[in-house]
C-alpha cells in the first residue's frame, strides 16, 4: 500500500481542531460543575447524528467512513497521521500501511453500524481511555497519576524492587519527598477518574486516531513483547509523553523502534529461555522458576514500584527523567538488572496445597468427622468387643474437633508454600507473616481443648466441664473449616479497608477483576455445588463411611499375639498386621472421598446440562416432524435479517434461495444424490409461476415416512440438516443486515498439517497394512463415494460427447462401457488427467484432516455472507440488472469486506515441492484467503526474520501469488512449543473486530455459516450506548465485556473406529455437554478451536495464547484465564457448530493425551492457578477446580487408589490366609462371642473389599456416563444404546483403564521430571500395524511394568482370599498390559506375528557393536536420561544424539517421588511377606530367618551380575583390542553371555526363593513381590544418587562391551565413563532380565486369541466399525523370493517362541509336580541355614480348643461414668 507523501505543513482539519463535544458546548457545562467527590447523572446525551446504513454499492472501499455516516475526517487525514507517526518515531513503512488498513477495516465495521465518529470513538475506548481499556486500568494500576502529579523520581516507595546492586542513592540523585502510603480509593480514585475523562473529552478527533494509531504501530513491531500487554502500554505512555512534549519532534530512522527498544528486550527474553551453544540458540537448562519468563517481565510494570526499578547501565532510574525524555532512553535499559521473578514455578507438589486448599480443607475435614464418629472403639478405653462399650460423649466431640485443627495445618502449609513461591519484595506479595500469626492462633484455639479433654480427664470419667468445652470446641471446628473451606486464600483475615486499598487495585485489576455472574449464572452455580455436595456427603457416610465402621471395630482390637514372628526381631511387626491394614484401608477410603465428589459432579453437571438444553429447546425430546415442519418460517425469521426483508418479496422467495443453497452446497460436496436433491430442493412448477414446496416439507405429516425417505441413511447431510433444524428452534440473536456485521477473521495456524493428501497416499497400500486408504474412505463412506463417481462419469461422458458419433452403441459397446466404468469405482478417475486424478485427492482429503478441507470449509463464511446479501437485497438485481458479473462482483466485494480467512503457514518457506505446490494451488482455489509465514533470510549481519503475508491477485485469467507486506522481527519469534508463538506473528495481519481460532484439521458448513451474523451478536457490541464515553462525572456501568464465546463441536471423526469415536465422545461430551453448564456457571475458559474472541479486548491484554516454552503447553486455556482474571465475559453458544477432527490410532490418541496431561502439571505450577486458587469464590473455585485441574487430580488419585488397594490385598492376604476366620452373621448382635473361640473376624474387612472394588469400578466407567447423556438428549434412546453397545463391545473400557493411567501418569512425571513439549500426534487413519517391541518400548514404562505389579499382587490376593469382586481388577490388569495390542490393527495376524516376534528379539538384542536408538538399550538409554539428563557437549565426531532435551531434574523433586513412595512400597509389601512367613497360630514353631532370607534372593543375582560383569569387563579391556582386530562383533557375543547369564540368574533366584518357601506358592508369590519392589527401589537409588549425565552417544555402551574406550574422542571421560557405564550396566542386566521374561509373558498370553479362526478379519471389524465382508483384508504383494523369505523366518521363530514357552511353562509347573519327590531335608541342615527354609505342613489352628485361655469369652466389667 502506497502511502500519501508527508507534507512539511500538514496541520489538523480547522473544523475539526477542538473535541466534538465542545461544539455541543458540553465540555464547559461538565467544567462550570465539576466536583470530584459526587457523581454527576446527565440525560440525553447523544451524538450529533444517527448512524446512516449505507444501502446502495458504492464503490469506496471503507463505505462505513464515509461523509455520508457521518465520518469527521477524511481517509487521506487518517492516512496521514500514520505516516507522521511512522516517520517520527521510526516504524516501518510495510508496518504503517499494515497497521493503517488494520485500523481502517476495523473503523469501517464499527461505522458499519453506527456513525463513524463514534465508531471512532468506541475505538479509542477500547485501546485507550474507555472503561474496559486495558491502558486505562494499567494508568490507574501502576499509579500512573501520581508520576503525572508528583513524578515517581520524588516519591518513597515502600518496596525496593530494583535490582540489589542499585540498591543504594546514586550520585547526584534527589532526595525523595513524598511517600507512597497507598491511600483509600473511594474519594481519591473517583477525583483521578473525573481528571481522567476530562482529559480524555478534551481530546480533538485527530488526536484520538493519533492515540489508537500509535498503539497500533507500536503493538504491530512488538514482535514478542506482544505477550506482554503492560509492558506495551508502558512503551505507548512514554511515546505519547515524548510526542505531546515536542513541538517539533525530531524523525527518527526507519527500524528505530524495531531496533532500539523491541530487540533489546526481545534478546533478553531468549536469553533468559536459551543458550548460545556453537553459534545456535539451544534451550536452557534452566526449569521456569530460574526463568524471569513473559509474565515476569509483564508484572514488572504492574506497580509503581517495578517502574522504579527499571535502571540503564549506569545504574540511574528511568522515572528519573522528565516525561518526555524516556522514550528515547528505553534503548539504554538495563533489562537485565530491572528484572526479576515475581513468582517461582518450582516444581513440586505444594502448588496442589496452595492453589487448591479449600478441596483438602474440604474432604479431609468432613472425612475426618465422619471417620472419627464411626471409630469409637480406637479412643474407647478397655473396649470390648462383648460389651461394645462406648466412649464419653467429650472425648468423641473433642476427637471429632481436631478436624478444626487439621483445616489450620492444611492452611499452615498452603501459607508456608506460598512463602516459597512468592517473593516478598514483590510488591503484590500478600502480607503473610500476619495471616501466619493468626493462623496458629487459630490452630491452638482449635487444639488447645483437646490437651485439657484427652490428656488430663480420662476417656472414661464423666466431667461436666470436659463435656461443655468439647461442645465449644466442636463447634469452633465446624465454624474453623467452614469459614476455611468458604474464604479464598488469598483474602483470609484481610480487612475490607485493606482490600479496597489502592495498593490492592493493581491485584484486583490484572487477577482478580472476575465478572460477575448474572442471577440466573449464580443461581445455577450456588445449586449445582449444593446438590453435588449434598449427595456427595450423604452417599459417602452411608455407602463408604459405615461400609468402614464394623473393619475398624474388628481391627482395632484385633491383636496378633499368637504370631511367632521373626529371628531378628520377633513378633514385634507382625503383632500389628491388623493395625497396618487398618491404616491403609483409611487412606484407601480417604482417596474414595475424593473421588466420590467427582463422581457426583459428572452427574450433576450432566443433570443440569441436559435441564439447559431442554429450556433452549436442544432435546430430541422436540418431534423432528415439529422442527423439520416449521424450519421454513424459521429461517425467515432467524437466519434471515427482518429489517432487510419486510415490504420485499414474499418469504417463501426469500426461504428457498437460502434452502437452495444448503441443499446445492450438500450436493457439491457428493453428500447427496441427484434423486435426493429433487426431493429436497425448491422448484419452478412445469408452467414457471408458482414456486413448488420440496417433499420433504410437503410430506412432513405422513406418519408412514422417515428421514431415511429423503436423505442416505446415517450419512453426514441427514446429520447436518437437523442439527441446522435443531438449533433454529433455540434463541438465536436477532441478525443485523450484512453490510452492517462487523468484520472478522478466521485464523489458522499450520505447522506440518496435511494440506492436500498425494494420490500415492490415497491409493497405495503401506506395507504394514492390509487396507488403502481410499478402499477405507470407500467403506466409511460408500454413498458419498457413489455420488463422487456419478459426477466424475457425468464429467467424463460430457468430455467424450463432442467427439461420438449417432450411431446406436451395440451390445458389446455397452459391456465394453460398464467394464471401462470398473477404475471409476476402484479410483475414482480412468484416465491419467491432473483435472480426474486431482479430483479424487480432493475427495479423499475432504474426508480426512487436511488443511485444505479446513480452507475449503471455512471459506464457506463468505459463501454465506454473499448468499444473505443476495437474498436480502433483492434491489441489487433490480440495480445492476441483467449484468450477473456486476452482481457477483458486488457481493465478492461485500464478503470480502466482512471476512477474511487467514492461514499461518510457519513453514512455508521450508515446505517441500509437492507441499509448495499444494499450498499454491489451495491459494488459487480461494482467492481470498491469504498466509502469513515466517520469512528467514540470512543477511551480512546474520539471519533476519520477517513476517509476511501472501495474498492472491488476478492477472486477468491467472491468478499470482504476491506478497502484500514484509514487516522485519526483532528475531526468531518462535521462542515457545510454536503454535503460539506461529499465531502470534501472524496475528498483526488479522482484520476486523473478532477472531475465530481454528486448527487445521476442522471443517464448517455452509448452514452453519448462515448463523455468523446471529454468533457475532452474542458480544453484545451491536449497540453500543449512543451518549458520548468521556462524561466527568458519570459513574461506568461496570458490565463485564465479552471476551470469549465458545462454541459446539462436531468430531466428524467419529465414525472411524473405535478408537475414533471414543476420542470423539469425549470431545463431544467436553466441548458440548460440559461446556454449556460451564459457561452458565461462570467456569468456562478458552480451549483453542473454534472459539470467537473479542479481538480487540485480547489482543490488548497480550494475546490469544501464552507462550513460554515448556510452561505453556497447553497454551489456549492460559487466555482464557488471563480473559477471566482481567475481567472478560466467556459465553457458549449453543445452536452453532463447526466440525472437528481427532486422533484416531491408538498411539497418536495416547501422545494426546501424554501432551494434555503433561501440559496440566504444567499449569499448576503457574500464577494463573495460584491466582484462580486463591482469589475464586467458592462456588466459581469448584466450577473452575472440578472442570479442569480436577479431572486430573481425579485420574491420578484413581491409579492410586488402585496401587493402595494392592498393598491392602497383599497384606489383609497374608493376615486372611495365616488367621482362622470367625464364622460370621451380620444379623448377629456384635456383642455376640465370635465362634470359634479364638478365631478372627475378618468376614467385614472382606465385605469393605467389595464396596471398595465396586467404587472403583464406578469411577472408571462413570467415564461413559456424559457420552450416554449426551446421545439420550440429543440422538434418542436407540442410538445411544447402540453407541455405548459398539464401545462395549469393542473393548472401549480397556481404553478407558488405560487412557486414565497414561493421564495420571503424564501429570505425575511432569510434576516430578519436568519436560512438558509439543507432541506430534499425526492424524491419519491407523490402518498400520505396529511393532511389538515399539508399542512395548513405548508403554512399557508408562503402563505395563504397573499393570505387572497389580498382577502380581492380584494373583497373590486370589490365590489366598479369592473374592468375586475381584474379578474386575482382572479386568484391569489385562487393560494396562494388554491394551496396545488389542488395539493394535491386525495384531493377531498368524505371520506377522512371529515375524514381529524376531523384530523383538532383535530390540532385545541389537545396539552393542553400533548405536541403534530403536533397540533395547536406546531405550534404557531414555529411561536412564529422564533421570539423569543429557551432556550438553558432544564427543568429537559424535553424530547419533538422541537428546531432545539436556535438563537434569534437581534430585529433591525426585526424593518424594522416586524414593520416599516406592519406599513405602517396600515397607508394605515387606510387612506382607514377613508376616505371612511369622507361622500365626503355629504353637510348636520353629525359628525362621525371613529377613535373611529375602537379602540373598534381592541381592543374589545383582552380586553374580556384578562378577559377571567384572569378568567380562577385565577380559574385554586385555584382550578386546586383540579380539576386535578380528571380528567387529565381540560387543555382541559378550553382551548376548552377560544378559543371558542374567536371565539365568534371575530364574533361578525365583527357584531358589521357592524352595526356600517349601514349594508353598501363595508364600513364594508374597516374597517374588518384596524382591520386585526391593530391586526397584535399589536401582531407583542408584539412578537418583550415583548416575551421572549421559553422553549424547552411544559410544559407553559399545565400549563397555568391546573394551575399546581409547581414540573414540571422549578425551577425560574415558577416566570416568568406564566406572559409570559399569554401575549402569549392573541395573541393566537386571532391566533385561525383567523385560526378556515380562515381554515373553505377554506375547504368551496372545496365543489363545491366535488359534481363533479368522480372527485378523473379526479383530479389524470391531477396531474399524467396518462389516466383516467389507474389511477387504488382502495380503501384501511380494514376490515368491520374499514369500519364501518371510516364511522360513516365521517358521524359524515360531520354533523359538515355542521352545521358550516350553521352558517358561517347565520353570513354572515343575515345581509343583517335582516338589514331592524332593526328600525332607530341612532338619538335616545347620541351624542358620535351617531359618532359611520355611517350615511346611505346619498346623496354624489355634481356635476352639485349642485356643489360648487368655482369649476372653465372659463380657468384662468396666467403671461405670
Amino acid at each position: 500500500m502506497n502511502l500519501p507523501p508527508l507534507d512539511d505543513d500538514y496541520q489538523e482539519p480547522r473544523a475539526l481542531s477542538q473535541s466534538p463535544y465542545q461544539q455541543h458546548n458540553m465540555y464547559n457545562v461538565y467544567r462550570s460543575q465539576y466536583d470530584p467527590y459526587k457523581y454527576d447523572e446527565y440525560a440525553e446525551v447523544s451524538y450529533p447524528e444517527d448512524p446512516v446504513y449505507v444501502k446502495k454499492p458504492s464503490d469506496s472501499k471503507y463505505p462505513g467512513c464515509s461523509e455520508a455516516n457521518g465520518m469527521p475526517l477524511l481517509e487521506e487525514d487518517i492516512h496521514k497521521v500514520f505516516a507522521d507517526l511512522g516517520h517520527v518515531l521510526g516504524f516501518q513503512s510495510d508496518s504503517v500501511a499494515n497497521m493503517l488498513e488494520h485500523f481502517m477495516i476495523q473503523l469501517d465495521s464499527r461505522a458499519s453500524r453506527m456513525s463513524a465518529l463514534q465508531a471512532l470513538d468506541s475505538l479509542h475506548c477500547d485501546y485507550i481511555g474507555g472503561e474496559h481499556s486495558n491502558y486505562r486500568k494499567w494508568y490507574f494500576a501502576a499509579q500512573l497519576d501520581l508520576d503525572e502529579e508528583v513524578g515517581f523520581a520524588n516519591i518513597k516507595f515502600n518496596h525496593q524492587y530494583g535490582n540489589k546492586k542499585f540498591k543504594g542513592k546514586k550520585k547526584g540523585e534527589k532526595s525523595r519527598s513524598y511517600s507512597l502510603t497507598y491511600p483509600q480509593t473511594g474519594e481519591v480514585l473517583r477525583s483521578a477518574e473525573f481528571k481522567w475523562k476530562q482529559k480524555m473529552l478534551g481530546y480533538s478527533v485527530v488526536e484520538r486516531v493519533r492515540h489508537v494509531a500509535l498503539y497500533l504501530l507500536l503493538w504491530g513491531e512488538a514482535n514478542n513483547v506482544r505477550f506482554l500487554p503492560e509492558t506495551l502500554c508502558f512503551i505507548f505512555k512514554c511515546a505519547l509523553d515524548y510526542l505531546e512534549s515536542t513541538a517539533e519532534a525530531k524523525a527518527l530512522p526507519q527500524n528505530d523502534y524495531l531496533d532500539r527498544v523491541i530487540t533489546p528486550l526481545y534478546m533478553y527474553i531468549r536469553q533468559q529461555q536459551y543458550d548460545l551453544t556453537d553459534g545456535n540458540w539451544v534451550k536452557s537448562e534452566k526449569d521456569h522458576s530460574a526463568v524471569i519468563g513473559y509474565d515476569d517481565i509483564n508484572q514488572l510494570f504492574w506497580y509503581p514500584e517495578g517502574l522504579d526499578g527499571i535502571v540503564f547501565t549506569d545504574g540511574t532510574r528511568l522515572v528519573d527523567l522528565p516525561l518526555g525524555e524516556r522514550y528515547l532512553s528505553l534503548g539504554d535499559i538495563s533489562w537485565k538488572d530491572s528484572c526479576r521473578k515475581t513468582y517461582y514455578e518450582t516444581r513440586t507438589w505444594l502448588h496442589v496445597v496452595t492453589n487448591f486448599n479449600r478441596i483438602w480443607i474440604i474432604h479431609v475435614c468432613v472425612f475426618w468427622y465422619y471417620t472419627s464418629y464411626n471409630s469409637k472403639p480406637l479412643y474407647t478405653r478397655n473396649y470390648s468387643q462383648l460389651l461394645d462399650n462406648k466412649p464419653q460423649p467429650h472425648a468423641v466431640c473433642s476427637v471429632m474437633a481436631f478436624a478444626g485443627t487439621l483445616a489450620c495445618f492444611v492452611q499452615i502449609l498452603a501459607t508456608l508454600s506460598e512463602w516459597a513461591f512468592v517473593p516478598r519484595k514483590w510488591p503484590g506479595a500478600q502480607r503473610l507473616t500476619k495471616r501466619m500469626l493468626l493462623l496458629l492462633l487459630v490452630t491452638a484455639v482449635n487444639f488447645g481443648p483437646s490437651v485439657y479433654i484427652l490428656g488430663l480427664v480420662a476417656l472414661d470419667e464423666y466431667s461436666l466441664a470436659a463435656r461443655v468445652i468439647a461442645g465449644a470446641q466442636l463447634a469452633i471446628s465446624f465454624v474453623t473449616v467452614a469459614w476455611f473451606s468458604y474464604q479464598p486464600l488469598g483474602s483470609l483475615f484481610t480487612g475490607l479497608r485493606v482490600r479496597n486499598s489502592r495498593r490492592f487495585t493493581t491485584s484486583r485489576t490484572f487477577t482478580a477483576s472476575f465478572p460477575q455472574l448474572n442471577p440466573r449464572g449464580h443461581f445455577f452455580s450456588v445449586a449445582l455445588w449444593v446438590c453435588v455436595f449434598a449427595a456427595k456427603f450423604s452417599e459417602s457416610y452411608f455407602f463408604l463411611t459405615l461400609s468402614l465402621k464394623d473393619p475398624i471395630r474388628n481391627l482395632a482390637t484385633m491383636s496378633m499375639t499368637r504370631c511367632v514372628g521373626e529371628v531378628y526381631f520377633g513378633s514385634r511387626l507382625c503383632l500389628h498386621q491388623a493395625k497396618l491394614v487398618l491404616l491403609l484401608m483409611y487412606v484407601a477410603d480417604l482417596i474414595l472421598f475424593f473421588l466420590d465428589t467427582y463422581l457426583w459432579y459428572i452427574i450433576c453437571n450432566c443433570i443440569f446440562s441436559v435441564a439447559l438444553a431442554f429450556s433452549l429447546g436442544m432435546s430430541v425430546l422436540s418431534p423432528w416432524r415439529n422442527i423439520f415442519t416449521r424450519l421454513p418460517k424459521r429461517i425467515f425469521s432467524k437466519i434471515l435479517c427482518s429489517a432487510m426483508t419486510e415490504n420485499t418479496y414474499k418469504p417463501k422467495l426469500l426461504v428457498s434461495q437460502i434452502w437452495n443453497g444448503i441443499v446445492i452446497s450438500m450436493y457439491r460436496e457428493h453428500l447427496l444424490s441427484s434423486d435426493h436433491v429433487r426431493n429436497l430442493i425448491y422448484d419452478r412448477s412445469e408452467e414457471g409461476c408458482e414456486l413448488r414446496t420440496p417433499l420433504f416439507f410437503v410430506y412432513q405429516d405422513d406418519s408412514a415416512l422417515t428421514l431415511n425417505d429423503f436423505f442416505p441413511p446415517n450419512l453426514e447431510a441427514e446429520r447436518r440438516v437437523t442439527f441446522f433444524a435443531q438449533s433454529l428452534a433455540t434463541p438465536i440473536p436477532e441478525p443485523v443486515p450484512t453490510d452492517c456485521m462487523p468484520t472478522f477473521t478466521v485464523l489458522i495456524p499450520h505447522y506440518s498439517e496435511k494440506i492436500l493428501l498425494k494420490l500415492k497416499e490415497v491409493i497405495r497400500e503401506d506395507k504394514d497394512s492390509k487396507l488403502s486408504l481410499l478402499e477405507y474412505l470407500k467403506q466409511l463412506s460408500p454413498i458419498e463415494w457413489e455420488c463422487f463417481v456419478k459426477d466424475t462419469k457425468l464429467i467424463s461422458r460430457q468430455e467424450a460427447s463432442s467427439e461420438a458419433s449417432d450411431e446406436q452403441p451395440t451390445v458389446h459397446q455397452l459391456l465394453k462401457g460398464n467394464i471401462d466404468d470398473l477404475p471409476f469405482y476402484c479410483v475414482g478417475f480412468k484416465s491419467s488427467s491432473p483435472l480426474y486424478t486431482l479430483r479424487t485427492r480432493i475427495w479423499a482429503s475432504l474426508r480426512t484432516q487436511t488443511l485444505y478441507r479446513t480452507v475449503s470449509g471455512f471459506m464457506n463464511y463468505h459463501r454465506a455472507i454473499k448468499l444473505l446479501h443476495r437474498v436480502e437485497n433483492p434491489d441489487i438485481l433490480e440495480y445492476y440488472g441483467t449484468t450477473p458479473a456486476e452482481i457477483e462482483y458486488e457481493l465478492d466485494v461485500l464478503a470480502r469486506r466482512k471476512f477474511y480467512l487467514i492461514v499461518s503457514m510457519q513453514r512455508y518457506q521450508q515446505l517441500s515441492k509437492d507441499e509448495l505446490e499444494d499450498a499454491n494451488y489451495l491459494i488459487r482455489a480461494y482467492p481470498e484467503l491469504k498466509i502469513a509465514y515466517l520469512d528467514e533470510v540470512t543477511e551480512a549481519d546474520g539471519v533476519s526474520y520477517y513476517s509476511t503475508l501472501l495474498e492472491a491477485q488476478r492477472d486477468g485469467e491467472a491468478i499470482e501469488v504476491v506478497q502484500k507486506y514484509r514487516i522485519k522481527l526483532s528475531g526468531n519469534p518462535i521462542l515457545g512449543d510454536g503454535k503460539s508463538d506461529n499465531q502470534n506473528h501472524a496475528l498483526i495481519f488479522y482484520r476486523g473486530e473478532y477472531i475465530q481460532v481454528i486448527d487445521a484439521n476442522q471443517d464448517n458448513y455452509l448452514e452453519e455459516c448462515l448463523k455468523i451474523r446471529s454468533v457475532l451478536s452474542e458480544f453484545e457490541e451491536n449497540e453500543i450506548d449512543p451518549s458520548p464515553p468521556y462524561i466527568p462525572g458519570v459513574p461506568y456501568q461496570d458490565i463485564s465485556p465479552v471476551a470469549i464465546l465458545g462454541a459446539r463441536e462436531y468430531i466428524f471423526s467419529e465414525s472411524i473406529g473405535v478408537l475414533g469415536d471414543i476420542a470423539a465422545g469425549k470431545e463431544q461430551t467436553f466441548g458440548t455437554l460440559f461446556a454449556r453448564t460451564l459457561a452458565e456457571i461462570g467456569g468456562k475458559l478458552h480451549y483453542g478451536h473454534p472459539d470467537f474472541l473479542n479481538a480487540i479486548f485480547m489482543t490488548t491484554r497480550g494475546g490469544i495464547s501464552k507462550a513460554q516454552r515448556g510452561l505453556h503447553l497447553n497454551e489456549d486455556i492460559y487466555a482464557g484465564m488471563n480473559a477471566v482474571a482481567r475481567g472478560g465475559r466467556i459465553k457458549h453458544c449453543d445452536y452453532f457448530q463447526c466440525g472437528k477432527g481427532r486422533d484416531l490410532g491408538f498411539g497418536s490418541i495416547l501422545n494426546f493425551t501424554s501432551k494434555i496431561g503433561a501440559g496440566m502439571g504444567e499449569q499448576m505450577l503457574s500464577r494463573e492457578y495460584y491466582y484462580m486458587g486463591t482469589q475464586l469464590p467458592l462456588h466459581r473455585f469448584l466450577s473452575f477446580y472440578y472442570a479442569h485441574p480436577g479431572f486430573h487430580v481425579n485420574n491420578l488419585l484413581i491409579i492410586l487408589s488402585v496401587q493402595l488397594f494392592m498393598f491392602v490385598l497383599l497384606n489383609l492376604g497374608a493376615l486372611a490366609r495365616e488367621s482362622i476366620m470367625c464364622i460370621y452373621d451380620k444379623d448377629v448382635p456384635i456383642t455376640d462371642l465370635h465362634r470359634p473361640i479364638g478365631c478372627y473376624n475378618l468376614r467385614p474387612v472382606l465385605d469393605w473389599v467389595d464396596r471398595f472394588v465396586l467404587s472403583v469400578f464406578i469411577c472408571f466407567f462413570i467415564s461413559f456416563a456424559p457420552l450416554v447423556v449426551q446421545e439420550l438428549s440429543e440422538q434418542g434412546i436407540w442410538k445411544s444404546v447402540i453407541r455405548l453397545s459398539f464401545h462395549l463391545i469393542s473393548m472401549a473400557p480397556a481404553f478407558e483403564v488405560f487412557v486414565c493411567q497414561i493421564y495420571s501418569n503424564s501429570l505425575k512425571t511432569n510434576i516430578s521430571f519436568g519436560g512438558a513439549k509439543y507432541i506430534p500426534t499425526g492424524r491419519g487413519f491407523a490402518t498400520s500395524r505396529t511393532s511389538f517391541s515399539l508399542l512395548y518400548a513405548s508403554y512399557a514404562q508408562r503402563s505395563i511394568y504397573l499393570g505387572a505389579r497389580v498382577f502380581l499382587v492380584l494373583l497373590f490376593a486370589s490365590v489366598a482370599m479369592w473374592q468375586v469382586s475381584l474379578l474386575w481388577f482382572w479386568l484391569t490388569v489385562v487393560s494396562l498390559c494388554l491394551s496396545p495390542f488389542f488395539f493394535n490393527p491386525h495384531q493377531f495376524s498368524w505371520t506377522p506375528f512371529f515375524l514381529d516376534y524376531r523384530d523383538y528379539i532383535r530390540w532385545l538384542t541389537r545396539g552393542n557393536t553400533k548405536s541403534h536408538h530403536n533397540s533395547w538399550i536406546g531405550f534404557m538409554k531414555s529411561y536412564r536420561a529422564k533421570y539423569t539428563g543429557y551432556k550438553r557437549r558432544k564427543l568429537q565426531g559424535g553424530t547419533d544424539s538422541p537428546a531432545s532435551t539436556f535438563l537434569r531434574v534437581v534430585r529433591g523433586n525426585l526424593i518424594f517421588s522416586e524414593v520416599l513412595l516406592p519406599f513405602c512400597g517396600t515397607f508394605f509389601t515387606f510387612v506382607a511377606y514377613t508376616f505371612i512367613n511369622a507361622q500365626n497360630g503355629v504353637k510348636e514353631y520353629d525359628s525362621v530367618n525371613s529377613i535373611l532370607r529375602m537379602l540373598i534372593v534381592v541381592f543374589a543375582p545383582i552380586v553374580l551380575n556384578v562378577c559377571t560383569l567384572l569378568g567380562i569387563g577385565t577380559f574385554v579391556c586385555i584382550l578386546g583390542p586383540a579380539f576386535n582386530i578380528c571380528s567387529k562383533r565381540l560387543g555382541v557375543y559378550t553382551a548376548g553371555l552377560a544378559h543371558t547369564l542374567a536371565i539365568v540368574y534371575h530364574a533361578l533366584s525365583f527357584q531358589v526363593l521357592w524352595l526356600m518357601e517349601g514349594y508353598d506358592f501363595t508364600r513364594t508369590l508374597a516374597g517374588f513381590i518384596c524382591v520386585v519392589y526391593f530391586q526397584r527401589l535399589i536401582f531407583k537409588l542408584i539412578l537418583v544418587l550415583f548416575v551421572t549425565r549421559e553422553l549424547q552417544e552411544y559410544l559407553p555402551n559399545t565400549s563397555f562391551w568391546s573394551g575399546v574406550w581409547f581414540n573414540r574422542g571422549m578425551g577425560f571421560l574415558v577416566l570416568s565413563q568406564p566406572v559409570r557405564e559399569f554401575f549402569v550396566k549392573v541395573v541393566e542386566m537386571s532391566f533385561f532380565a525383567m523385560d526378556f521374561f515380562l515381554g515373553h509373558f505377554l506375547l504368551f498370553l496372545m496365543v489363545p486369541f491366535l488359534l481363533v479362526p479368522l480372527i485378523d478379519v473379526w479383530h479389524s471389524s470391531l477396531l474399524f466399525w467396518l462389516k466383516p465382508h467389507a474389511t477387504n483384508l488382502s495380503a501384501p504383494i511380494l514376490s515368491k523370493r520374499q514369500r519364501r523369505v518371510r516364511k522360513k523366518r516365521m517358521v524359524k521363530y515360531f520354533l523359538l517362541y515355542c521352545c521358550i514357552l516350553l521352558l517358561f511353562a517347565a520353570l513354572l509347573l515343575g515345581p509343583f509336580y517335582g516338589s514331592k519327590y524332593i526328600p525332607e531335608f530341612r532338619s538335616t541342615l545347620p541351624t542358620m541355614a535351617k531359618e532359611l527354609f520355611q517350615p511346611v505342613h505346619q498346623n496354624r489352628n489355634d481356635t476352639g480348643s485349642r485356643a489360648p485361655h487368655t482369649i476372653v469369652v465372659v463380657a468384662p466389667t468396666v467403671r461405670q461414668a
